[in-house]
């Protein structure tokens, strides 16, 4: 295959066919018309994402698949180039899932760990990059309560004060809601339960005109987020 074809092929294609390393080179190629200085930062977020996320995995691939897919979606489909926002795309669940190895200590508790990585974060890229990262980080939740009430609750504040992690929690959630049918049945169910009731939301908040993307964005957004509620429908209305 020519090395070219990997633009024209769907994400969820190249994983698929190619894994990881057709992913790589398609998000190096995404990369090509962007200045040194910022392919240099994107390049160095990518392997930082892979080294935190090495041992992980989604399933039936690696993690960094689901982080790649996210970054190229933004670059490709929502037409965004800020080196910012897709440095924190890559790193967006870095905080949540390894904060120890970010902080550089264990056995603190969850806000001391999690303050500590995104200065680590901030120290390594910018405050801005940390920030984005935080607004899409899940907080500590309260074992009392609902787990998915209170995802779907901080998802909704932390994306209205934050237009810029729209961006990002919109491609976290289009792989994850359109590519619900790649997974196991277990999985997809799950997934399903946690995500369908944040699409009215999602749909509203792409719609601001505070979302930073253009129209023909936001219409591929919204077409995917209608995909992903027939694919929920689908799996759990059976």
């Amino acid at each position: 295959m020519a090395p070219r074809m990997l633009l024209s092929m769907p994400l969820h294609a190249i994983t698929e066919v190619y894994g990881e390393d057709g992913l790589r080179d398609r998000f190096l190629m995404e990369l090509e018309p962007f200045p040194a200085t910022e392919h240099e930062t994107l390049v160095e977020a990518l392997g930082l994402a892979a080294r935190l996320h090495a041992g992980d995995r989604r399933v039936r691939e690696p993690y960094l698949n689901h982080l790649l897919r996210v970054a190229i979606r933004i670059i490709r489909y929502y037409g965004v180039h800020d080196v910012d926002v897709l440095t924190a795309a890559l790193l967006h669940d870095a905080v949540e899932d390894h904060p120890e190895e970010l902080a550089g200590f264990a056995g603190g508790t969850h806000t001391e760990l999690t303050d500590a990585a995104l200065a680590e974060l901030s120290r390594r890229f910018n405050p801005r990059v940390a920030e984005l990262v935080r607004s899409v980080t899940n907080p500590e939740y309260d074992p009392g309560r609902d787990r998915h009430e209170q995802y779907r609750a901080h998802v909704a504040e932390s994306l209205e004060r934050d237009p810029w992690a729209r961006v990002i929690k919109v491609s976290d959630f289009t792989d994850n809601g359109v590519g619900v049918v790649h997974t196991t049945l277990d999985k997809a169910t799950s997934a399903a339960t946690k995500y369908r009731p944040l699409v009215p939301k999602l749909r509203e908040l792409v719609g601001r005109p505070d979302t930073p993307l253009s129209i023909e964005a936001k219409d591929h957004i919204l077409d995917q987020l209608d995909l992903a509620e027939e694919r929920f429908a689908a799996i759990l209305d059976d």
